[in-house]
């Protein structure tokens, strides 16, 4: 999918701000969307506990180096 570029779409100082005003991302205060994993990016299945802010999948890949043990 080819990005047009909002100066073609809109012609005129006022009316471009005004557009990026009312359609760009809003600055997030909580919500899932904060949440990234480190590692991969991923926002679901997130780990903030101990500050690890890294989602399960890789949490798998590195429990053993960060000092985590089966119990089972």
């Amino acid at each position: 999918m080819k990005k047009i570029g909002i100066d073609k779409i809109i012609p005129g100082k006022t009316k471009k701000q005004r557009f990026l005003r009312n359609n760009s991302p809003k600055n997030r205060k909580f919500g899932q969307a904060l949440s990234k994993c480190r590692m991969c990016g991923g926002k679901r299945g997130h780990l903030s506990k101990y500050n690890l802010n890294i989602c399960r999948r890789c949490f798998r890949e590195v429990a053993k180096e960060l000092g985590f043990k089966k119990l089972r």
